[in-house]
């Protein structure tokens, strides 16, 4: 029960950043920078409406689409950030009628608000959960076509940022379409960056003492393939664990004081998709 709270204070707080990037840094610019809210400060400049309005309407207009090829969880926990985002946004549109930029910069804008708001985006994302709009679009494909979400987000993102060129000089385009791609890129690089963990291939003579503090110790799963050295023609077993970096410290930590002459190869991981199993 616990845990689900904090689950929702999290997503909260993540549609809360969100706001606070679109609010303080990307309105006062005119930025498209690739999201739904982009394209309601485009849409806001056409038709005089708010931008927590139009936000609104466009978040629900995509809703049901998420909740059909989603999922459920996903979709309910989509409409609850997509009603705090437009909230959040008219409760910071009163208590600051007249806000200007803070930076005083298009450029500086940008980067503060790509960065403030993939953080944002990222917590949401991790948590199984999106800001609306064009994050459900990009979540479909992720779903679907195995697509990164940040590719995903900069894919769909670009179309916004295009629709620039309807109400603003070809400055603030060019702005929004950078904006976009680095956008794309540094959320990949939250959510790998939370969720990247290690694969260590392991050569050693204590082969048994490794395997057991892996087990025992780490509470991990591990693998175990005969390899045979091509100069030698010695066959021995190599171990394969999939850890986390935290994991990974501890396991290089136990290697070196137990075997130092362990050959050991370590690759990124990015995505692990398995169904875990209790150990005895």
């Amino acid at each position: 029960m616990l845990q689900k709270i904090w689950e929702w204070c999290l997503i909260t707080v993540g549609a809360a950043i969100t706001a606070a990037a679109v609010f303080f840094f990307l309105m006062p610019s005119h930025l498209a920078v690739g999201s739904i809210s982009g394209l309601a400060i485009v849409l806001s400049e056409l038709t005089g409406l708010g931008v927590s309005l139009i936000t609104l309407a466009l978040n629900i207009a995509l809703l049901v689409v998420g909740l059909v090829l989603v999922g459920r969880d996903f979709g309910v926990k989509t409409i609850y950030t997509s009603l705090v985002l437009p909230v959040a946004l008219g409760v910071l549109e009163r208590m600051f009628p007249d806000f200007t930029s803070i930076m005083g910069d298009p450029f500086l804008d940008m980067v503060c608000y790509i960065f403030l708001a993939a953080a944002g985006c990222a917590m949401l994302f991790n948590l199984n959960a999106s800001s609306g709009g064009l994050d459900i679009v990009a979540k479909i494909l992720n779903k679907f076509f195995r697509m990164e979400l940040g590719t995903a987000m900069s894919l769909t993102g670009a179309c916004v940022a295009l629709s620039a060129a309807l109400v603003y000089d070809p400055k603030t385009v060019a702005l929004s379409m950078l904006g976009t791609y680095l956008f794309g890129l540094i959320l990949d690089h939250f959510i790998f960056g939370v969720n990247v963990k290690k694969r260590v291939c392991i050569m050693s003579d204590k082969r048994d003492e490794i395997t057991d503090f892996i087990l025992h110790t780490l509470h991990s799963g591990a693998s175990l393939y005969q390899a045979v050295g091509a100069y030698t023609g010695e066959a021995k077993e190599e171990i394969i664990v999939i850890v986390t970096k935290q994991e990974y410290i501890k396991l290089v930590s136990f290697i070196a004081q137990a075997d130092p002459d362990a050959f050991v190869t370590v690759y990124n991981v990015n995505e692990v998709i398995y169904r875990p199993k209790k150990l005895i």
